[in-house]
């Protein structure tokens, strides 16, 4: 068992000592590659890397921070508090290739007007980064994921040398404008991902901030300038398309939310219309809003508070996603309902009143799919704290 320990350090250390005395040639070449979108919610966005390729050492590399595993310990459960643990991936670059050929998605390659030095410093750092004991990072979709890695790798390397420059990007978007940008409004991923994201979306985004988002890597880095000698020169030296498809566009799925809440608006309003008829209240359905409505809301509950995603806080869905909805639902299903419910009512209809105010001042944009939810709980409301005082103890 010694021996076999002794033997991996070994290996490891004559790895790291052989990478360390890697020299790229001068016709190696550092690039930025940039994916289109597809058809899954975790490629909506589309995906960026690095490309390193040295025909004289005979290798092409990608190292892509985008690698995460679904099998990791307590996966789920970390995903939830925000501790999403994403990998730095170096490999063939031909693997990196066939895959998005296989998933008919183009792929752009920018090839970056490097000096011998600057290019052995991104292959220094990415090679370190690659080790097992660096590759891992905490994710952040916003702040901190496969494209914002891009930027930050050069800003670190190049220094006041790279200028971004925003002349031809349209300014003063939110996150939350640019991140729906890229999804189709009337689809479940629209609605999850504006579900739990709070006003910090609402902020405006700057040019660099623009870069969590791969096209914007693409754009940002092809009008970029590179100060040589105090000269502005172009960041990119030659720009090539590698896969060419058409772009896949973000579509709504024929069950989209839409359709969902607005049947259940017309059958939530075709029961109260008939138990206000009849003089009659269907517990069931008292029920189910409430309950389903807690749930919610105790979900976004736990990601404002015991969360570490760094947009779930000061979230007002839960304006109308109550948390106490969750408990409330079981004292619904009593005939007789005591005085206090009466005035929670009172308490709930006045925060569905705060939901339009806060949207038009765009304190927070709400998703618009939920208004025919929105509008059911706001009338079931009125039915029972209008229509139940018969029923008060």
């Amino acid at each position: 068992m010694i021996k076999k320990y002794f033997f991996t350090l070994f290996l490891f250390i004559f790895y790291a000592s052989v990478n360390a005395q890697i020299n790229l040639s001068v016709y190696a070449e550092v690039s930025i590659v940039t994916a289109g979108p597809g058809e899954e919610l975790y490629e909506a966005f589309g995906h960026s890397a690095i490309r390193i390729k040295d025909p004289v050492l005979n290798f092409d590399l990608i190292y892509n921070y985008g690698m995460f595993d679904f099998n990791q310990p307590n996966f789920y459960t970390n995903f939830a508090k925000g501790n999403m643990i994403y990998s730095l991936a170096r490999y063939d670059f031909k693997y990196f290739l066939a895959s998005y050929k296989k998933d008919k998605r183009w792929l752009k390659e920018q090839v970056l007007n490097l000096n011998q030095q600057e290019k052995q410093a991104y292959f220094s750092f990415l090679e370190t980064n690659a080790l097992p004991q660096n590759r891992n990072y905490q994710y952040d979709p916003y702040f901190n994921n496969c494209a914002t890695k891009l930027r930050d790798i050069t800003k670190s390397i190049l220094g006041d040398k790279v200028v971004f420059n925003d002349n031809n990007l349209e300014k003063k978007l939110t996150f939350r404008q640019l991140t729906n940008r890229e999804l189709h409004w009337n689809s479940w991923g629209y609605l999850g991902l504006n579900l739990i994201a709070g006003i910090k979306l609402e902020e405006t985004a700057t040019l660099e901030e623009y870069m969590y988002l791969p096209k914007y890597v693409y754009s940002s880095f092809k009008n970029a300038d590179l100060f040589i000698k105090n000269q502005p020169k172009n960041l990119v030296k030659k720009e090539t398309e590698l896969l060419i498809f058409d772009e896949k566009k973000p579509t709504a799925a024929l069950l989209n939310p839409l359709l969902i809440f607005t049947i259940l608006f017309l059958i939530g309003v075709y029961i109260t219309c008939k138990d206000f008829k009849n003089k009659n209240r269907t517990k069931s359905l008292d029920f189910l809003l409430f309950f389903l409505t807690g749930i919610i809301g105790c979900i976004l509950f736990f990601l404002w508070f015991f969360s570490s995603h760094s947009t779930a806080p000061n979230n007002f869905n839960i304006l109308w996603a109550f948390p106490l909805n969750i408990l409330v639902g079981f004292f619904l299903y009593k005939e007789k309902l005591p005085k206090w419910v009466l005035k929670y009512l009172l308490g709930l209809k006045f925060l569905l009143f705060l939901i339009p105010i806060i949207w038009l001042l765009k304190i927070q944009v709400f998703p618009v799919v939920i208004l025919p939810i929105l509008l059911l709980v706001f009338i079931r409301y009125l039915f029972l704290s209008n229509k139940l005082l018969t029923s008060v103890k």
